[in-house]
C-alpha cells in the first residue's frame, strides 16, 4: 500500500512532500561500525523500491576524517547504473568535485556552514574561505552538467557560536545562488532550533530571495524535530531530509545526534493527508536490517514498533476506524 491521502490536508500545507532519505550519508557518518559497501547498496535498492524519489548516499571527504564515507565513489558508480533517481553526494571543495565527476555524478550538494565556528570545525576554514573553495567546485560541476543543490549547516543555531542570525544565512544563500544552485536546504545541525527560529529564518530567506526553493534538514536531539517539521509544513516547505530510524549526527558538531526519523515523518505526513510517494510498509523490516548493520537500536519514535501504524481511514458512518 502506498498511502497518498487519508483525510484532507490542512489548508496552506503542501499538496505533496518529497523526502530525501539521508540514511546512507548523515545516518551512517557518525557510526563506529563501518557498514560494508554491499550492505549499503542493498539498503539503497530497498529505499528506492519503497518509492523514495531521491537519496543522499555519501560525501567526498578524506577517509581519515570520515571513514564511513570512504566508499562513496563505488557506491555512486554502482547505483547510477541502476536508477535515474537523484543520488546526492556532498561536495566541500574542488577535489571532492573532481571525485564526484569522475564517479559519474549527476547530482551534488555543496555544503557550507552559516557560522565560522562550525565552519572551522567542519572544514578548517572560515565561512568566506569555504565559499571561495565552493565557487571553484561549483564551476567544475556546472561545466560537467551536474545538477547543483546546497546545504547550509548551522542555519539556526551553532554549537560554537550560539544562535545564528538570519543575516548570516542570507549572506551564504546569496553567494550560493551566484554558483547556480537550485534548492537550498537549511540545516538544524545540532537539533536545538525551535519553531520560532524556523519561521524567522525561512521567512527572511523568502523575503530576500522570493524565487528560492527551500528545503529543511532537521535533527531531533531535543525532541523538537517534528515540531520544526510541522512549522516548515505550515510555511509551505515541501522538501525534507530525514533518516530512517533517526540515525545520524555531525562528527564535527558537539552534541549533534540523529536526524528526524523518516518513519516518524512519513507517519505525520500520511496521517495529515499529504502524499509522499513512499510506501511505508517495507520500512520496519528494513529498520531491523539497519539496526543489525550498525550494531545498536535505532532512535526514531516508531523504531520500536514492529509495523508502521496504518493511516486512520474514514468509515461509512463518518467516524474514524
Amino acid at each position: 500500500m502506498n498511502p497518498t491521502s487519508t483525510t484532507p490536508a490542512h489548508p496552506g500545507l503542501p499538496g505533496h512532500v518529497e523526502i530525501t532519505e539521508t540514511l546512507l550519508r548523515d545516518g551512517l557518518q557518525i557510526e563506529d561500525r563501518i557498514v560494508p559497501t554491499e550492505k549499503k547498496i542493498d539498503i539503497a535498492r530497498a529505499l528506492l523500491a519503497a518509492g523514495f524519489a531521491s537519496l543522499e548516499i555519501g560525501a567526498f571527504v578524506h577517509p581519515e576524517r570520515v571513514p564511513q564515507m570512504a566508499d562513496t565513489d563505488q557506491l555512486l558508480r554502482t547505483l547510477l547504473d541502476e536508477t535515474d533517481a537523484p543520488l546526492y553526494t556532498l561536495i566541500f571543495n574542488e577535489r571532492s568535485a573532481i571525485r564526484a565527476i569522475d564517479a559519474g555524478a549527476r547530482h551534488a550538494r555543496l555544503v557550507v556552514s552559516a557560522t565560522d565556528g562550525h565552519s572551522r570545525s567542519n572544514s578548517g576554514r572560515s565561512v568566506d574561505e569555504a565559499l571561495e573553495r565552493l565557487a571553484v567546485a561549483a564551476e567544475r560541476l556546472t561545466n560537467a552538467s551536474v545538477h547543483l543543490e546546497a546545504g547550509v549547516a548551522t542555519s539556526f543555531i551553532c554549537p560554537f557560536d550560539g544562535l545564528t542570525p538570519p543575516e548570516n544565512v542570507l549572506r551564504v544563500v546569496g553567494r550560493l545562488r551566484e554558483f547556480g544552485v537550485q534548492r537550498v536546504t537549511l540545516a538544524d545541525t545540532i537539533g536545538n532550533a525551535v519553531p520560532q527560529q524556523i519561521r524567522e529564518t525561512v521567512t527572511a530567506v523568502r523575503q530576500a530571495f522570493p524565487d528560492q526553493e527551500i528545503g529543511l534538514h532537521l535533527h531531533d536531539t531535543y525532541n523538537v524535530g517534528m515540531a520544526n517539521a510541522w512549522e516548515g509544513l505550515n510555511l509551505g516547505i515541501a522538501h525534507y531530509d530525514a533518516a530512517l530510524g533517526g540515525l545520524g549526527g555531525c562528527p564535527f558538531a558537539p552534541g549533534a545526534s540523529g536526524n528526524i526519523g523518516t518513519d516518524d515523518l512519513l507517519h505525520l505526513l500520511h496521517r495529515t493527508g499529504i502524499p509522499t510517494g513512499v510506501d511505508p510498509a517495507p520500512l520496519p523490516a528494513l529498520r531491523e536490517e539497519i539496526a543489525e548493520a550498525v550494531g545498536h537500536p535505532l532512535a526514531s519514535s516508531l523504531a520500536g514498533i514492529p509495523a508502521m501504524p496504518s493511516p486512520l481511514l474514514p468509515s461509512a458512518s463518518g467516524t474514524v476506524s
